[in-house]
């Protein structure tokens, strides 16, 4: 993936940082659905995805409860500390979020921790129709070089 413009300086993240990142499931969410993007997206948007592939529905198929929830945790938590790290890159005047330049850093963990998602699941089935061989079909080829 290309590198993306970020008003952040690009700066290497320690582990202490990439760990508390990606420790949350929310925010593994929200990079999943960044992941491949290259325009920004509406914060909505990821909202209501990330509430689908919680509640394991179909996005249009989220209660409004269930959004505000994953919505309001973004604005308030998740989005500003990925945006201080400088993994996204987030526009408050239109609410939308873009991957960084720092997501680089995260990619390998985040193609690590996707292991433990559930196979049966939405998230699983949308990372499995990435573009390209997806997220899930590059773990696989990593995994069988690393056996040879």
């Amino acid at each position: 993936m290309a590198a993306l413009t970020s008003s952040q300086e690009a700066r290497e993240l320690d582990a202490d940082t990439i760990l508390e990142l990606l420790a949350n499931r929310r925010r593994r969410y929200l990079l999943y659905a960044l992941r491949g993007q290259e325009d920004p997206i509406e914060l909505s948007t990821l909202a209501e995805t990330v509430a689908g592939w919680e509640h394991d529905v179909p996005p249009d198929e989220v209660a409004k409860n269930e959004y505000k929830s994953v919505y309001v945790s973004s604005v308030q938590c998740h989005v500003p500390k990925l945006d201080d790290a400088g993994v996204v890159d987030h526009n408050e005047d239109n609410h939308t979020v873009v991957l960084a330049d720092n997501f680089e850093q995260l990619e390998p963990y985040l193609q690590i921790v996707v292991e433990d998602e559930p196979e049966n699941s939405t998230l699983h089935a949308a990372l499995q129709t990435e573009s390209g061989d997806g997220l899930l079909g590059q773990i696989r080829e990593n995994v069988a070089r690393l056996k040879q």
